[in-house]
């Protein structure tokens, strides 16, 4: 994830109010059993770490719009729960991909098919505790998430405001989810248009435009400089979410956070692969990409078969436009030149993930 420039206060004041949410679940479980105690242990390690991109997004986007100072201690607590509602996608999203490592550590399904074997679980036994725990844990995140905005100090139409934006993120985001588990198993061709749009939804909203037009709202900006924000969100995101699709294809194990060419190995359907499809040397490309699981030499054919097809080229080339979309709505809005410049620096952040 990029990082985002913010004051000490602002992360210390987010990292609070994700602690206090955390410790609240340690409390009420601590009668409920050794096994929902681990839950709330999981989820802890879960949430820890990580630049906490999305809450300082809503912070930057406040502060940059002159947001009073008396909304201050109820921002935090609803910046938090930007990065609770991230951690709950995480961990739904390590079930639905049968990882268990994140970064090199066990996850929560991770810790709990190690709990399982403790036990003396077979591995379906173990796998089923495991998949089970994590699914738990990301609907406790999800419910935390939104009770974080629904009680907090804050007028009962910003509140409204607020929990519609929580709404339409975890709305668009399962809808890209389920769409992007879809097209990796479909036996038929998935079209360009489907792959990008499953692209646009699993990230662009939850992650960008959400998180921007809640510092928005929290800041009592007017609609017209909301809806500049909502669109520079979606076009970022989208670039974002390509950008990770070049990653996950040509990055590093470092970039990727996971092997080099995962999504290779993993023959993930992103837009590159669609893009690599409409071209003469798809069958060169397929048969390649068929080979990549194999190991690093099958994907490094895979990755010389993908550009030369063209497709990696022509990938990078919609980045660029996509990001150059966003910095014409930046720069054609009536935001104050605080926020524009804010809005810029992402854009430029994003560009320069780019392998």
């Amino acid at each position: 994830m990029i990082a985002l420039s913010t004051s000490p206060v602002a992360r210390q004041g987010i990292d609070a109010a994700i602690d206090a949410a955390l410790a609240r679940l340690d409390r009420r479980v601590a009668e409920r059993g050794d096994g929902a105690r681990a839950l709330a242990s999981a989820i802890r390690h879960a949430a820890e770490g990580g630049k906490r991109f999305r809450p300082l997004l809503v912070v930057a986007a406040f502060d940059t719009l002159g947001g009073p100072d008396i909304a201050r201690p109820a921002l935090f607590e609803v910046a938090a729960a930007f990065e609770l509602l991230h951690t709950a996608f995480v961990v739904h999203d390590d079930v639905i991909d049968h990882d268990v490592e994140r970064r090199g550590m066990p996850n929560v399904a991770g810790e709990f098919r190690q709990r399982g074997v403790s036990k003396g679980a077979d591995a379906a036994g173990a796998a089923l505790l495991g998949d089970a725990a994590a699914i738990l844990a990301g609907d406790l995140l999800l419910h935390e998430a939104g009770r974080l905005v629904a009680l907090a100090e804050i007028p009962a139409p910003i509140r409204a405001e607020l929990l519609g934006l929580v709404d339409d993120a975890v709305l668009v985001s399962a809808a890209g989810e389920l769409s992007d588990v879809e097209n990796a198993v479909s036996a038929d061709a998935v079209d360009a248009e489907t792959i990008l749009r499953t692209t646009h939804d699993k990230t662009a909203v939850y992650s960008f435009s959400a998180p921007l037009e809640a510092g928005a709202v929290m800041a009592g900006a007017d609609a017209p400089l909301r809806h500049a924000l909502d669109r520079f969100g979606q076009r970022l995101g989208l670039g974002y979410q390509l950008v990770d699709d070049l990653i996950g294809a040509f990055g590093t194990a470092a970039a990727a956070g996971k092997d080099e060419g995962c999504d290779l190995r993993e023959a993930k359907q992103t837009h590159l692969i669609s893009l690599a499809r409409e071209s003469d040397s798809w069958p060169e490309v397929s048969q390649a990409l068929a080979q990549a699981h194999t190991g690093p030499v099958a994907v490094r054919a895979a990755q010389v078969a993908l550009s030369a097809s063209g497709a990696r080229a022509r990938l990078e080339e919609l980045v660029r436009e996509t990001l150059d979309e966003a910095r014409g709505i930046a720069a054609a809005s009536t935001l104050p030149p605080a926020c524009q410049a804010m809005l810029l620096d992402l854009v430029d952040a994003v560009q320069g993930r780019m392998p």
